[in-house]
Parts: C-alpha cells; sequence; structure tokens
C-alpha cells in the first residue's frame, strides 16, 4: 500500500471516505430489487460479502484511476457462515470448511441470505448490525487512529447519542442541510450550563402518527427569552423545515416564569426516525439535550429489513430481475432525472454519489499484498473476544495492525497469531473503548474495518421502595443494577429528574447501587419516582406531608408614625422551621436597615426607621407549610402643605386677566391627605371648567384657564388625613386694563365745538388710572380720529375744529399700567348747529275730564342739528305760569297732559329740542275746554268670532271682543234674550270685554249678543258658540236580507248627534265563534249598506257605531240577529234562530263595501227569482270645474313696525289657480321679506318685521284657464321709527319729512278721516 501524500505542513494527507465529498472514489453500487428472504423469528439474515480472486483494494482519494467496485444485493441459496467464537460477524461463503473465493468475479457483492440455527456455536450476524457494516464499507482511517466520520445504526437499547451524531440523515429534503465537506468540521459550541428544567424525551410512533417533544427553560434569572434551536442528526437545523408535518411552537407562563418550547412531528413518515437534538443558548450560557424518535411501520405481513444510509431497502419481486448498474444510469440520464433515479433505487445519499460521479472513471487496481482482506465490520460482545485475521499474498511482507490510527503493540489484550499466511489479532476482553476503527498494512497497502462492541442490557436487581416522610426530611431512593457504572436515568412522574448543579436532586451511584437523593424534602417531592435502565425500569411512590404547624401569637396589623420604628413579630410551633417575610407579594431580604431574627419559636421583622413605601401587606410564610400569616401595616404622616415652595412675597400671586394660572403647592403626608380648596365658603371642585383644583401624590394644584377679576381674592387650602390636619391661605390678584369708561355726554354745543364729561371707569384694573385718549369720528363714518396723544389727566375735554351740520360721536379710552381698556360706548350723535325752527300745526287730539291730548308735526326747519325732541308745557287761563307737562323730553308728536282741572281752560306750548337747545315755542290760539268729548260705542269683532265658534265639551272658551268708545261704555250680554248662565265669566274693561267659560257644556252652545252703551249710543253684535260632543249610537240596526256571501244592513240616525251633523258610520263585523270584532268600513255616510265577501258556513253580527266632527260614539249598536252565510241553493229554513236568506225585493236601496259587490248581488237576485234583472242607472259625471272665486276676501290690517305680519284670503277654482301678490300693483317678486304659502286654497302673505315704509294695497290675485279674481286690502305699520332714531340711521331729512308725515295720516281716526273726506 503507498504511503499517503503529505501536505505542507508535515502531516500526512487523509483518506476520505466515499460519501464525503473531498474526495469520492469511483465506486458503483448496483441494487437489484429482487425481495430478499426473510429470517424466522428465531433467526436473523446476515450480509455476505463475496470478493473476487484477486484482491481489490478500495483507493485511495487522488489515486489514479480505480477500478470501480460494483456492490451487488442479490438473493442466493442459503449459505450459513459459521465461525469459532469469536469469529467476525461478516462471514464468506465456505465449502468444506475452506475459503473459496470467486474466480470469475470481478466484483464485490453483499448479499442477503437466511440462516438456520444449526449449530450453537455458529455467529449469527444480525441485520441491524449488517447495515452498520454496510455503512462502514471503505471508512478512511486517520493516521493517529481516529476516524473522520461515524456511522452506526440506532439500536433499541443503544443510548449512546454519539453513534448518530455523525450520520448524514435524509428526513425532510435532500439538498437541505449542511454541505457534506462541512460534517467533518468541528462544531464550536459555547460552554455547557443547565438552562434545561424539563427536557424532550425518545419517543416512539407508528408511520402516520403524530408526536410532540417539549423542551421547558425557567426564566427566573433569564432578563430575556432565550434562543433554541432543533437539530435532526448533528447538522439539520428544523427551522426552516416547518410545515404540515413539523410544527415548533414557543409559550411563556408569566406566574411560573417558564418559557415552554414544543416540536410537533405531525404525520410521520419512516425517515422521519433518527436522533434529535435541543439547544438552548442565553448569553455565555449553553444547554443542550439528545433524542431519539423511532416510526414503527405497521406491516399486516412479515417484518421487513430495513438497510440504512448505504442501503434502502426495497421489496424485491419473487422473479429474477437482472440487476441494473445505477452508475451507468447516472452517467447517461440528465441531471433533472438524478432525483427521480435515486427514488426508484433508493439512493439517500445522492449528493455524494454525484459528486463521486464526476471521479469514477478510473480503473481499481487488485491488490497485491493481501490474498484475504479484512471483513468492513466486526461485532463482539461487551466482556468477550474476537479475531480479525488476513491473508497474506506475500508471507514475508512486514504486517502492523493498528487502532484508529495508533500502532498496537503485542499486550495480553491483544495477541497476534501466524498460521501459514493468515495473520491473526485476538483482542480479549472486549470493552466499549475497543469499539473502534482497525487497519493492518502491508507494505504499502492497507486494509479498515470497524469493530463494534455490543453492550449487554442492564437489569434491574433491586427494586425502588416506597418512602413517606414530612417536610425538610431527607429522602433516600435506592436501587441495584446488574452492571457496575451503568447509565440509569431517573423519572418524577414520567419526567427526566434534572441533576445539574443548582437541582434540588443528587444521583449517586456506588458499583452496582444507585440512590437519589433529596436533602431537603419539600411538598413538590410527591409523587412516583422510577429508575430507567435498558433492561427495565422500577418504580416508587414518594409521599411528603407537612408536620403540623401551631401558631402561637399570630401577626397583628399596626400603624406606625412616618420614621418611627417597625416592628412585627409572631410565634410558630415547631421552633426549628424557617420562612420567609413577603411586603405585597414581594421576597423581603435582610438589609442595613430591615433585620429579620429568627430565634427558637420568634421570628421578628424589624425596621429601624419606616418609610412610605413600608405600607402595604405583609405575610411571613413558613417554609413547607401552606399556611401563612398575615398583617396590614398603615404608615401616617401628618399633612403640611410646603408654601415655601411658591417663593413669592407675602404667598401673594400676581397675574394679568386673559393668563392662564397653573398654582402648584407641594404637600405630604401619608395616607395621601384629602385636599380642600377654598375662596371664601366657596369649595372649588376639580371638576370646574375654567377654576378647578387638582390633586397628585406630592402636590396640589389651582388651575385658573382664564384668569378674570373676579378671581382676585384670599384662596385657602385644608389638609386632612388620619394623622391630622393643616391649613395654609394663599393670595390670588389678578390685574387687568381697565373697564371703559361710560358714554361720554356732550352738554353743550357751539357752532365747530362742543364739551364733553365722563366719570371714571367703575374697575381700574387693579392699578391706579393714569390718564384718557379722546377719539371722535363723523356719524356715518366708521374711522376714529384720535384728539389727543398725551394723555388726558382730567375728565373733561373739549374738542375743535369740527364741520358745522355734521353729525358727531364721541367716545374714551382708560389706561392704566397694564394697558388701554376696551372704548366707551359712543355718546349721543351730536351737531354743532343753531336751534331747529318751532313745531307746526299744534292741534288738540282729544279731550277728557282730566287730561288734554295735543298733536303737532315737526319744525320745519330742523338743521343739521338734529332733534331731540320736545317739551311741552301749559298755562291756565288768566296767569302767566307756564307748567312744564313732560319732565323728560317726548320724541313723539303726540302728548297727553294729565292732571288738569275739570272744566278749566288752559294754554299749550310746544317747543323743539336738539343739542343747539329750545326753538321758538308754538302756542295754541284759543284756550282748550278740559272736558271729555262723547265718543259713540263701536264693537270690532275679530275675524274668527264672525262665524260659528265651535269647542267641544270640556274644553276651555275664552273670548276677547274689542270695542272703542267714550266715555267708558257699559257692556252687556245676553243669551238668546236671556241673561246668560252664571258658569259663565265676564270681565270687562275700558277698551274690551271678555267671555271665560273654564269647562263648556252642551248647553253653553247658542247666540250670544253683546251690547255696547255709551249715553245714548248703543252698539250691538251676536256671537254664535256651538258645543260639540260625542254622538250617540244609531238606532234600530238590522239585517235587512242575506244572500249569498252578501249581507244587507239597515238602521236609523242616532237621538243625539252630539249637537254637530253625522258625518258618517263605521260598521264591524264578528264571527260567531270567536267574537273579534273587525271593521269593514269607516266614514260611511248613508243608514244601509250591504256587506259583501263574506265567508261562507260563518255565522256573523254587525254592529255600527256612529261619528261626527268630534269623533266615534262611545258605544256602538249592535244586531240582535246573526246571520247564516250559506252555499248557493241552500236556504235556511230555521227562522226562528234569526237566520235570513235572499229576497227577491230589497225593500231599501243597497249600498256595497266593495265594488264588486253590485254585481254579486244582481246575480244572487237573478238566481233567487228567475226572469228578474236589476237595471243598473246611468249617471252623468259633475263638471267640477270653475273660476277663481274668493271665499273669503283680505281684510285690512293694523300691523306693529318690527312684528311679522300675515295677510290670509281663501280661494275656490278648478284647475287649481296661480296665486299672484302685489303690493300697490307692483307684482311682489323674489323679495326676501315676503314669504307666501298656498295650502288646499288658503292663501297667506307673510310680511317679516314689517317697517311703516311696508304699508300700503296688497293685492291677491288668483289665475286658472276659466278665468281671474282678486281681492285688496289696505296694510298700515305702526309704530315704527322715531325721528331721532332715523337721524341715528342717517336717513335723509326729506324722507324723514314724508315719513313724518304718512304717520300722522294714519294715526287719524277713522271719523276724523271721513269728515276730512
Amino acid at each position: 500500500m503507498p504511503e499517503p501524500t503529505k501536505k505542507d505542513d508535515g502531516q500526512p494527507e487523509e483518506n476520505v471516505a466515499p460519501d464525503s465529498g473531498d474526495g469520492p472514489s469511483e465506486n458503483s453500487v448496483v441494487i437489484t430489487p429482487k425481495e430478499a428472504k426473510v429470517a424466522t423469528k428465531d433467526t436473523e439474515a446476515i450480509v455476505t460479502v463475496t470478493e473476487p480472486e484477486a484482491a481489490v483494494p478500495i483507493p485511495a482519494a487522488g489515486a489514479p484511476q480505480p477500478q470501480p467496485v460494483v456492490i451487488v444485493v442479490t438473493e442466493i441459496e442459503p449459505v450459513e457462515g459459521e465461525v469459532t467464537d469469536p469469529q467476525p460477524i461478516v462471514t464468506e461463503p465456505v465449502e468444506n470448511g475452506h475459503n473459496e473465493p470467486a474466480p470469475t468475479k470481478a466484483q464485490k457483492r453483499v448479499e442477503v441470505t437466511e440462516v438456520k440455527e444449526e449449530e450453537p456455536r455458529t455467529s449469527k450476524v444480525p441485520v441491524s448490525s449488517m447495515k452498520k457494516s454496510a455503512e462502514s464499507i471503505a471508512t478512511p482511517v486517520k493516521e493517529d487512529g481516529s476516524t473522520p466520520k461515524k456511522l452506526s445504526i440506532d439500536l433499541p437499547n443503544d443510548s449512546d447519542p454519539e453513534s448518530t451524531r455523525g450520520r448524514k440523515d435524509s428526513v425532510w429534503s435532500m439538498e437541505d442541510g449542511q454541505p457534506p465537506e462541512e460534517i467533518d468540521k468541528q462544531v464550536d459550541s459555547p460552554p455547557l450550563s443547565t438552562l434545561l428544567i424539563e427536557q424532550p424525551q425518545s419517543g416512539s410512533i407508528n408511520v402516520g402518527g403524530d408526536i410532540s417533544f417539549v423542551a421547558k427553560v425557567e426564566a427566573k434569572d433569564l432578563l430575556r427569552k432565550p434562543t433554541i434551536k432543533w437539530f435532526k442528526g448533528k447538522w439539520m437545523d428544523l427551522a426552516s423545515k416547518t410545515g404540515k408535518h413539523l410544527q415548533l411552537k414557543e409559550s411563556f407562563d408569566r406566574f411560573t416564569k417558564i418559557h415552554t418550547f414544543e416540536m410537533h412531528i405531525i404525520k410521520a413518515k419512516e425517515n422521519y426516525a433518527g436522533n434529535y437534538r435541543c439547544e438552548v443558548n442565553y448569553k455565555d450560557k449553553f444547554d443542550s439535550c439528545s433524542f431519539d424518535l423511532e416510526v414503527k411501520e405497521v406491516a399486516e405481513g412479515s417484518q421487513s429489513i430495513d438497510i440504512r444510509s448505504a442501503f434502502k431497502r426495497r421489496e424485491h419481486k419473487q422473479e429474477e430481475v437482472p440487476e441494473v448498474d445505477v452508475w451507468e444510469i447516472l452517467k447517461n440520464a440528465r441531471p433533472d432525472e438524478y432525483e427521480k433515479i435515486a427514488f426508484t433505487y433508493g439512493i439517500t445519499d445522492l449528493r455524494g454519489l454525484l459528486k463521486r460521479l464526476k471521479k469514477t472513471k478510473k480503473e481499481e487496481k487488485k491488490s497485491e499484498a493481501f490474498a484475504k482482506r479484512l471483513e468492513p465490520a466486526y461485532q463482539a460482545d461487551k466482556g468477550g473476544k474476537i479475531r480479525l485475521v488476513v491473508d497474506l499474498a506475500d508471507p514475508t511482507v512486514e504486517l502492523k495492525w493498528y487502532k484508529n490510527g495508533q500502532e498496537i503493540r503485542p499486550t495480553p489484550k491483544y495477541i497476534f497469531e501466524h498460521k501459514g499466511t493468515q495473520r491473526i489479532m485476538v483482542i480479549n476482553n472486549c470493552q466499549m473503548n475497543d469499539d473502534a476503527a482497525y487497519s493492518v498494512t502491508a507494505g504499502d497497502e492497507k486494509c479498515t474495518t470497524e469493530l463494534f462492541v455490543k453492550e449487554l442490557p442492564v437489569n434491574i436487581v433491586k427494586q425502588l421502595e416506597p418512602v413517606k416522610t414530612t417536610v425538610n426530611e431527607r429522602i433516600e431512593l435506592e436501587c441495584e443494577v446488574s452492571e457496575e457504572g451503568a447509565k440509569v436515568k431517573w423519572m418524577k412522574n414520567g419526567v427526566e429528574v434534572p441533576t445539574g448543579v443548582r437541582s434540588r436532586y443528587r444521583v449517586k451511584s456506588e458499583g452496582t447501587k444507585h440512590w437519589l437523593i433529596i436533602d431537603d424534602a419539600t411538598k413538590d417531592d410527591t409523587g412516583t419516582y422510577s429508575l430507567m435502565a435498558t433492561g427495565g425500569t422500577t418504580e416508587a411512590h414518594v409521599q411528603v406531608d407537612l408536620k403540623p404547624l401551631k401558631i402561637l401569637m399570630d401577626l397583628q396589623s399596626v400603624t406606625v408614625l412616618l420614621g418611627q420604628p417597625l416592628k412585627l413579630n409572631c410565634e410558630i410551633y415547631p421552633g426549628n422551621v424557617p420562612g420567609r417575610w413577603y411586603k405585597n407579594g414581594q421576597l423581603i431580604q435582610s438589609s442595613e436597615r430591615i433585620n429579620i431574627l429568627h430565634r427558637a419559636k420568634n421570628h421578628n421583622l424589624d425596621i429601624e426607621s419606616s418609610t412610605i413605601h413600608d405600607a402595604g401587606d405583609y405575610t411571613f410564610v413558613p417554609e413547607g407549610y401552606s399556611q401563612t400569616l398575615s398583617a396590614k401595616v398603615h404608615i401616617i404622616d401628618p399633612p403640611r402643605v410646603h408654601l415655601e415652595a411658591l417663593n413669592v412675597q407675602d404667598n401673594t400671586v400676581t397675574i394679568v386677566a386673559g393668563n392662564k394660572l397653573r398654582l402648584e403647592i407641594p404637600i405630604s403626608g401619608e395616607p395621601a391627605p384629602r385636599v380642600v380648596w377654598m375662596k371664601g365658603e366657596r369649595v372649588i371642585l376639580d371638576s370646574g371648567n375654567r377654576v378647578r383644583a387638582e390633586t397628585f401624590a406630592d402636590q396640589t394644584c389651582l388651575t385658573i384657564d382664564i384668569a378674570e377679576r373676579e378671581d382676585t381674592g384670599n384662596y385657602k387650602i385644608v389638609l386632612q388625613n388620619e394623622a391630622g390636619e393643616d391649613t395654609a391661605s394663599v393670595k390670588i390678584k389678578v390685574v387687568d386694563i381697565p373697564d371703559p369708561p361710560e358714554a361720554p355726554l356732550v352738554p353743550d354745543v357751539g357752532g365747530d365745538w362742543c364739551t364733553m364729561t365722563w366719570e371714571p371707569p367703575r374697575y381700574d384694573g387693579g392699578s391706579p388710572i393714569l390718564g384718557y385718549f379722546i377719539e371722535r369720528k363723523k356719524k356715518q363714518s366708521s374711522r376714529w380720529m384720535r384728539l389727543n396723544f398725551d394723555l388726558c389727566k382730567e375728565t373733561t375735554f373739549e374738542p375743535k375744529k369740527m364741520i358745522e351740520g355734521v353729525p358727531y360721536e364721541v367716545r374714551i379710552f382708560a389706561v392704566n399700567a397694564i394697558g388701554v381698556s376696551k372704548p366707551s360706548e359712543p355718546s349721543k350723535p351730536f351737531i354743532p348747529l343753531a336751534v331747529t325752527s318751532e313745531p307746526t300745526m299744534l292741534v288738540v287730539d282729544d279731550v277728557t275730564d282730566t287730561t288734554v291730548t295735543m298733536k303737532w308735526r315737526p319744525p320745519d326747519t330742523i338743521g343739521a342739528a338734529g332733534l331731540d325732541g320736545y317739551q311741552v308745557e301749559y298755562c291756565l287761563e288768566g296767569t302767566d305760569e307756564w307748567i312744564l307737562a313732560n319732565k323728560e323730553l317726548t320724541e313723539k308728536t303726540r302728548y297727553t297732559i294729565t292732571g288738569l282741572p275739570m272744566e278749566g281752560k288752559i294754554f299749550v306750548r310746544v317747543k323743539a329740542i336738539n343739542a343747539a337747545g329750545a326753538s321758538a315755542p308754538r302756542t295754541t290760539q284759543h284756550s282748550i275746554l278740559v272736558k271729555e268729548v262723547i265718543e259713540p260705542p263701536k264693537i270690532r269683532i275679530p275675524r274668527h268670532l264672525k262665524q260659528t265658534y265651535i269647542r267641544k265639551v270640556g274644553e276651555v272658551v275664552n273670548l276677547v271682543v274689542p270695542f272703542v268708545g267714550k266715555p267708558r261704555p257699559k257692556v252687556n250680554w245676553l243669551k238668546e234674550g236671556q241673561p246668560i248662565d252664571q258658569t259663565i265669566s265676564i270681565r270687562n274693561s275700558d277698551c274690551d270685554s271678555i267671555m271665560f267659560i273654564r269647562k263648556a257644556e252642551r248647553k253653553h252652545s247658542g247666540k250670544y249678543e253683546l251690547s255696547v252703551q255709551v249715553e245714548n249710543h248703543i252698539d250691538t253684535a251676536m256671537l254664535d258658540i256651538q258645543i260639540v260632543d260625542l254622538p250617540g249610537p244609531p238606532q234600530a240596526v238590522k239585517i235587512e236580507e242575506v244572500w249569498g256571501t252578501n249581507v244587507a244592513l239597515d238602521w236609523n240616525p242616532p237621538k243625539d248627534n252630539g249637537n254637530a251633523p253625522i258625518i258618517g258610520y263605521t260598521i264591524q263585523k264578528a264571527d260567531k265563534k270567536t267574537m273579534e270584532w273587525y271593521t269593514c268600513i269607516e266614514h260611511y255616510h248613508r243608514t244601509c249598506i250591504t256587506i259583501t265577501d263574506l265567508v261562507v258556513g260563518n255565522e256573523y253580527f254587525f254592529r255600527i257605531y256612529s261619528e261626527n266632527m268630534v269623533g266615534l260614539s262611545e258605544s256602538a249598536t249592535a244586531t240582535k240577529d246573526s246571520a247564516l252565510i250559506v252555499k248557493e241553493g241552500i236556504f235556511p229554513h230555521d227562522t226562528a234562530l234569526g237566520l235570513y236568506h235572499a229576497k227577491s225585493h230589497s225593500p231599501f236601496p243597497s249600498h256595497t263595501s266593495s265594488s264588486s259587490s253590485s254585481s254579486s248581488r244582481s246575480s244572487s237576485h237573478s238566481h233567487s227569482q228567475s226572469g228578474l234583472l236589476l237595471k243598473i242607472p246611468e249617471y252623468n259625471d259633475r263638471d267640477f270645474t270653475e273660476a277663481p272665486t274668493f271665499t273669503q276676501p283680505l281684510i285690512n290690517t293694523f300691523a306693529v313696525a318690527g312684528y311679522n305680519a300675515t295677510l290670509n284670503c281663501s280661494v275656490r277654482a278648478n284647475p287649481r289657480p296661480k296665486v299672484v301678490w302685489m303690493k300697490n300693483k307692483i307684482t311682489i317678486i323674489d323679495d326676501p321679506r315676503y314669504r307666501m304659502f298656498s295650502n288646499q286654497g288658503v292663501c297667506t302673505l307673510e310680511i317679516r318685521k314689517p317697517s311703516p315704509f311696508d304699508g300700503g294695497v296688497y293685492t291677491c290675485k288668483a289665475v286658472n284657464d276659466l278665468g281671474e279674481a282678486q281681492v285688496d286690502c289696505k296694510l298700515e305699520v305702526k309704530g315704527g321709527f322715531t325721528f331721532f332714531e332715523l337721524m341715528k340711521r342717517g336717513v335723509p331729512l326729506h324722507l324723514i319729512d314724508k315719513y313724518m308725515n304718512e304717520s300722522k295720516t294714519s294715526e287719524k281716526p277713522e271719523s276724523e278721516k271721513k269728515e276730512s273726506n
């Protein structure tokens, strides 16, 4: 065997396995799909390797053109391989005890044969071992004795996960995971530590089943979630394989502080079996565990043989199938067909085969040193011995044996024998460390093999015994097994017991004995404990009970002042029981401030100086017991207001009005004091809008969103808690600009000047007034002009340089240190002009026994100064003293002088007053006799009383009838010539009479006569009042006739119509069976009807209500008899029951309740009497068209200026007419001051806030195709504006004069107008 090539660094280059990918050899695998025979229950299949006559060594990587080795799985005749114990587990076919190499075969074959148990000394090699051997074929061996890759098979009792870490799995997909060339690289992992408190356990499932693996990590000492990874084998990360067959889940329990990681395998397949690994990382901590998954195939027939990794068993047919060379198929196939070929022929390492495919064109050289090479693999039991035999072609060649690359020297364990050309190495007392790769070199050639040491199962010799103890005691579970140093697993309730450094459990072993020790038992240690060995399991139940606890002195709740020591103590038995102190559920640790003592039965918790944070619920928990001792600790501190934090003088806070004030004052106290803010006797609430008080943990706050002057004052703060009370006072001063002064007065007016005075503002804004600014403007202008730029210190000022005849206004600003006030209201407009001319047309308007009413017209010349009002004076005849009648100026041109002597004579004069002074007086030419003038009475009946006044019984009647007449008329009411009833109240005044009836009755109906008398003058008016009520029921309701499904009813009108015409009837029917009433027809006007569409076979009763304008009668009149509806042709004869049938003639004209009743009635008559037909008379349609006619005309109306007025009329026309409104014969169109309505012929014109200019003649015109009609009325608007108001509005003088003339004309009484006409 040639020496391995050297690398640059002097180290020998390693021989690489065929599937490593670094140096693939040209090996060809041919698998026949022929079905292998299966051994019986007592036999196992073996693999037999046949070699060619000339040994062909497996070339090393880089050897020039090695010949391909073809491995064929075929079915041959059963040949039993016999060896003397110990012999290799793989034997050659033998005949008569000699090796017979096949001379004609140039390929290496792996054959599966059936072996019968004939001799007990024959070594039967199980297929599971042969799988291991098959995977180990051509495994290279390093010079240092270690193998770069170790292939193994999972045995049921094999608990060493290292045997599977080097295996390449193809569970999920072909091309996933770590490349084969990276398999041999060592993985650097962080140092191990204990993180997993529960590890995933190995399990087995059937094909298609589901299984879950759970790992748990305690997070009490972890600041964040740990990182977990799941692997299959050594290199396949399962995070990228999640899908419908694999799911990874994570959860966290906030109460137990445990992270739970789960891996769910769903609908498992055969190739999911293997070794898995779970790795957990957290910063510098690392933990991992391995577990196995066994997938069982449920077969109906015999058990199948599974050869993994290098071979994948496939069922073979019974007939002969020619051998297939997969290498040739792969060479000739397209790249897209590689996976299909691998699936068809059971190739699991397609990736390695494809890499080797590129370099497998070299022929393998035949071995010159070895006539017979070592078997690919051997197996021995632990403690047994094994013989490794090679046959040399040249016995003189020097031979060396190696174990994992280290040369083996002869020792009692390793014995070398020579038998002819055979060289034998015997290994005695095989142990697990003998499980290694062995090689032998002969010259430059080398052959290798692998020895597998099978570990015997470990049996339970001594079972676990149940334990019952109490808490804080020591628990020892002892078990004995059959082998020293055996690996066992301790379980609790089916979960492996953690035995790390931080675990409560200790595991000890000594020889064959194993102990599980719990030094300090707790209640949680109760459960079923078991020990698992490879040969069995034993379990026992452990019961841990609590010791009885007696509380000698319980914890007591205390209240402590802040800063005072806090002491809590309790006594329990037994005294040696330790415990823990908790505050609000948090463990309390000893510190410099907190002292925890335990002396015998006493447990003390002392705090030298209590703080606010020491308040809470304290609990003492004895260890190992469920009982707890609890107490509440209250820390109290007297409240205190810390005003010094404000840092203001005299605790006075000044703020400018309009700004926001947030006054934060620190407070202290425990428990948190109740804070009350007060201003005077008023409490400031926290729910206020603008001013509110808020309290927080360490401060109280007074907030004023927009400070106002009313907020100035002393504010009191009151703090209260159970430790005491504290008060403080804060003064808030709100400064603001001053209030505007009142409107200035202009007492004197000249041609271009005036004198103005004013009063200081009522509120100076909390700061002294520094002076005033004066502004003026023209009346019709909006631009004010400042008259002084220096502050005016006085409250008088004299503006100058004004234009004569132009109205002016002045206003004042007050100024203080904060700013300038808002302007005052403008003064009354004044005009720097002379007085007006004297009033004109002074006449007497009315005279009574004590008063005289005068009327006049404005002066002809008013001037630009305007007119402020009039002054009326009178003088008794014979005297020169003029007495002022009106103390205040009157703006009207009509005034009544009161308090005059009866039948005295007076003179009257009127002066016009304006800003310039009084005009020349207008005096009456003749004296006026103070004596009342008789005015004939006249009743003015309201519109709604000109027609019948209708009210219901019980309603209120309140009628107001105005009238005029002088002196006060006498009023008299009569009802149909008789005095009115005492239940009617009458109230009379100078201008109207009121009739009031609190609850109207039927007897109050009738015609009332109102008479108004002034001396010999009388005026009368008639009022028609109608009090209506519900009508009585109809009379004599009877069934007149029954035919078919029709019934004819007849009745008489009610005796009592309710003092109102009957407007209709309501007919109802009821079936005799149910007597539930249903309405047939409403608002029916006649006293006979035919009810149709009745149900045949039913018997009906009928009742009728009468109806007037008030409503339906309170009761109804029902028929005494019933009407039975029978089929046509069948007539009832029992008339004693009140049943009716069809008659030949109806004694009254009938009316049906439906459109089909007349035809039904006619057919029924013709059926009852043949030859008689009902002739329906013909009617002509009435022509309802007509030209417009006003049924209610417009009425002359007086309106008050500024109040909405309406004009109403009603028109009748068909078709509907077009209504047009006109004012002074001008059509009103799109004027926003007017609104026009028309509803059911009633036409309404609404005038919004009329002025005197809206007076005039209004016309309503209705037009349709047949004609037109119109009505007129006159609207007069009283009140309106005074001369002074019109002047303020800037109305031209000629329009004011016209308006005043129209107003005087409208105020003349009707009699005076007639006389003037």
